[in-house]
């Protein structure tokens, strides 16, 4: 009888505060399965909203039966990328002995005063650590606070790992940290010497820490009748960035756009002043170790609720302006408005009366000019001081022909480019073990990209007023 012969694939878990994916991808990195779950959030100890580690657990578990009952797949290996700014403490056991705390969760002031008081002072530590004092969005805060406010906790803690990491120990049992998710603005990695920063060793904190894995890493594994490789998990925004670090040798910044706008430049490793920090630049750290210099913009989210507000005042339907086409002769008619140079993280537009707009398309253009003279600046923040001539945009604002025209209109000595590519993230996560599944040679097009030419308006010269 004829047997089809099986798919081999690698999986990658694509784990978001929102949604939690899963993806096989083939030799080819196509989709050829995918399922989302989506969790209702639990509570910590102190009754503070979190992550349903069980829920997550088992979610992974039953996913993986399904794979492996399937015979169209032969699973190679499982690699996971997740946000990192959670850790999870196991005893030696591997039993989490908490829940998984929320690094939104709100932090006490009198600890963190103590803290960087002993440790040089705000300024000086966030320059060393390129972490913005952002309290629990800290990991290394977080792990702080269990010393000082549950020691018995502490001494049971075997490790402390952070989420990629301990979704990896799940199927492996094997711990380990990972360079990806210790440089994301945790405090714990000292950037200027490579190493931890000292206040992990003062505070006997490195013995809680797994070993250093490097991110290509794997461990074997199995499953009843299957055996296959595990990688170590990545930090989500550094596995975004694999793909195109894998696809281009030339220097760029990407800019990756969602609820949050973070300018990603893998080829800035200038050491932050404390007028950076300020204002929002931080370091991540790419899969090979070097620094990722970074802004962050909460603009995403202030789209969402002005295109809102424009909807409601104008009496018509928020989609509408997902697809409009892009009319240079209405940015003409408009002018940014004037942003002073200290507060340029203010967006104008939210204080502005929409009775001034003759009609809901002059205020969403109004709305969009305002939000690149921000990102204008944002960006410029990582592009200083670097050779970078190339600009890919992914998620959401790059299929904004708007945003992506205006964008090129700023940035008239750089190419700008909207990156199309489904599911960077866990693509990330799947090439950075290529070698170690996959029997054919890096593919050269993952990455689809369309070419945006500025077109000379008042916007181009403003953000430089």
């Amino acid at each position: 009888m004829f047997t089809e012969e099986k798919i081999p694939v690698v999986a990658v878990f694509d784990v978001g505060k929102t949604n939690k994916k899963l993806f096989l991808f083939d030799e080819q990195y196509r989709v050829v399965f995918e399922r989302s779950a989506r969790f209702i959030e639990t509570v910590d100890e102190d009754g503070d909203p979190c992550e349903n580690l069980d829920s997550l657990r088992l979610s992974i578990f039953d996913s993986l039966r399904e794979v492996f009952a399937n015979p169209k797949f032969e699973l190679k290996a499982i690699n996971f990328a997740s946000y990192g700014a959670s850790l999870v403490y196991i005893d030696e056991n591997g039993t989490p002995l908490t829940s998984l705390q929320n690094y939104l969760k709100s932090y006490p002031q009198d600890l963190k005063e103590e803290f960087y008081r002993q440790y040089g002072g705000e300024e000086l530590f966030a320059a060393k650590t390129a972490s913005p004092v952002l309290g629990s969005l800290n990991s290394g805060m977080q792990l702080y606070r269990l010393k000082n406010e549950k020691p018995q906790i502490f001494e049971k803690l075997k490790y402390a790992l952070h989420l990629p990491q301990y979704l990896s120990f799940l199927l492996s049992g094997k711990a380990y940290a990972d360079k990806t998710s210790l440089g994301c603005h945790t405090n714990f990695w000292d950037f200027e010497k490579g190493d931890y920063h000292e206040w992990v060793f003062k505070e006997h904190i490195l013995d809680k820490m797994a070993p250093i894995a490097p991110s290509d890493h794997v461990s074997p594994a199995t499953f009843p009748g299957s055996s296959y490789s595990v990688g170590v998990g990545l930090h989500d925004s550094s596995a975004a960035l694999i793909p195109y670090l894998k696809s281009f040798k030339e220097p760029f910044v990407l800019l990756s756009t969602g609820t949050w706008c973070i300018s990603l430049n893998p080829f800035n490793q200038q050491v932050l002043t404390a007028e950076e920090l300020n204002q929002d630049v931080l370091c991540y750290m790419q899969y090979e170790g070097k620094a990722v210099k970074a802004s962050r913009l909460f603009s995403g989210f202030a789209y969402e609720q002005q295109t809102k507000r424009i909807a409601a005042h104008f009496n018509c339907d928020v989609l509408m302006f997902r697809n409009l086409e892009y009319k240079q002769e209405l940015v003409k008619s408009l002018s940014p408005q004037k942003i002073k140079a200290e507060n340029w993280t203010s967006l104008p537009f939210e204080e502005i009366n929409l009775n001034e707009f003759e009609n809901e398309i002059a205020a969403y253009y109004q709305l969009m000019t305002d939000l690149i003279v921000q990102q204008y600046r944002s960006t410029q923040l990582v592009l200083d001081g670097t050779s970078a001539k190339r600009i890919f945009v992914d998620g959401g604002f790059s299929k904004n022909t708007v945003f992506m025209n205006l964008l090129a209109a700023v940035f008239p000595n750089c190419e700008v480019y909207a990156a199309h590519m489904p599911q960077a993230t866990a693509i990330g996560a799947a090439l950075v073990i290529h070698q170690l599944w996959n029997t054919k040679p890096l593919p050269n097009d993952i990455i689809e990209l369309k070419l945006y030419t500025p077109h000379p308006t008042k916007v181009e010269n403003e953000p430089k007023i």
